[in-house]
């Protein structure tokens, strides 16, 4: 198959699982064309069936905001019709799914037809898509969509709450490649983050708001006062300078680092010994799932998708949110001894591999096919 991939090229959970899926799909022979406005961040090596078209807005004086959704339309008419892809999956609905659809009818104009999948990610349906603003184009594009696909049970119960939706929404869930995350920590980096064999703690994400990055610092803070601990910080985003004026406040800021933005997700996360995931709402929770593959519980809130993928008591604990004392208290009967520890571990790891790439691809595909016959 030929296929259009459209997704946002950050380390945002989205723009992550639109890539690995068509890195994977590539893999199997598949021919993927991505479609955005820089190259996506895990598609850092050459693989002889991905193909990157950057979208290129141009600006002129008399735009105050290029408009980045007409170009994406364009660019999509442009690529289908140069590369005759069979098929369009587009991720997260803003405003992927209506270029889609612009770019369907100018194909239909044509003699051509497209189908589109639209897989729809968490805060372009919880958060910016409830938005006044954008909520009418948001639900006639994705009922404008051939296929449309949620990445948790959560997140289609939440679309149709929130939506009018007329057609089905089929929930493939994210996935993880197990084989990537499963290695051996890296002894040098583990001494120089935890020189005296202190427990470390993770956080990933885009430090936004409904990431309650202070709650974070509150647990490492009660964590460390009994555990010798150190905290890792990975991402950047608007609150991270918020965390950061907290750690200095309790006094633990030379026990936490903030290493930013990171790549080789799978070397910092094979040190770790707790994710801690503090979330408003996770619609999956995919840092979670990454941290689990790399043999590395988790303690997070019960929001969202998170239900879906930790099992209680056992790949680590989830408590309601902004609950620090509960998920404090969780985070040390985990770090208390090593047995225990390791026990956590073992479990997580062994829950990863149920959602692990090999798994779900197939799915994905038997979705295209349904749409190509």
């Amino acid at each position: 198959m030929k296929i259009g991939i459209v997704c946002y090229p950050t380390f945002g959970g989205s723009g992550v699982l639109a890539t690995e899926l068509g890195k994977a799909l590539a893999q199997k022979g598949h021919m993927v064309h991505f479609i955005t406005y820089q190259q996506p961040v895990r598609l850092n090596e050459f693989m002889p069936n991905i193909f990157y078209h950057e979208v290129q807005v141009p600006t002129y004086p008399l735009f105050d905001y290029p408009p980045y959704e007409t170009a994406l339309a364009s660019t999509m008419v442009d690529v289908i019709k140069n590369n005759n892809l069979d098929l369009l999956h587009v991720h997260y609905a803003i405003p992927h799914a209506s270029a889609a659809y612009m770019a369907k009818q100018i194909l239909k104009k044509e003699g051509k037809n497209i189908p589109v999948i639209t897989t729809l990610h968490g805060t372009d349906i919880t958060l910016v898509g409830r938005d006044k603003t954008y909520a009418p184009v948001v639900t006639f594009s994705i009922n404008e969509s051939d296929g449309i696909t949620a990445v948790s049970q959560n997140l289609r119960d939440e679309t149709y709450k929130h939506f009018q939706i007329e057609k089905n929404i089929e929930v493939i869930v994210n996935f993880v490649d197990v084989s990537r995350f499963s290695r051996k920590p890296l002894d040098a980096f583990k001494k120089v983050i935890a020189p005296n064999g202190e427990r470390i703690l993770l956080h990933a994400s885009n430090f936004r708001k409904i990431k309650r990055v202070q709650d974070v610092v509150k647990i490492f803070y009660e964590v460390q006062k009994q555990i010798p601990s150190k905290l890792l910080f990975v991402g950047d985003g608007p609150e991270r300078s918020t965390a950061e004026d907290l750690s200095r406040e309790l006094g633990v800021c030379d026990e936490i680092r903030f290493v930013g933005k990171q790549e080789q997700m799978e070397d910092i996360l094979a040190i770790g010994d707790l994710f801690l995931l503090t979330s408003e709402y996770e619609s999956f929770g995919l840092a979670a799932l990454e941290a689990m593959a790399a043999g590395v519980p988790v303690v997070s809130t019960n929001a969202g998708g998170l239900k879906e993928i930790i099992v209680q008591g056992e790949t680590g604990f989830m408590s309601d949110v902004g609950d620090i004392d509960s998920m404090s208290k969780q985070a040390l009967s985990i770090l208390s001894d090593n047995k225990t520890l390791q026990s956590f571990k073992e479990k997580a790891a062994a829950q990863a591999r149920k959602f692990d790439i090999h798994n779900i691809i197939p799915v994905y595909e038997k979705l295209y096919e349904r749409f190509l016959k």
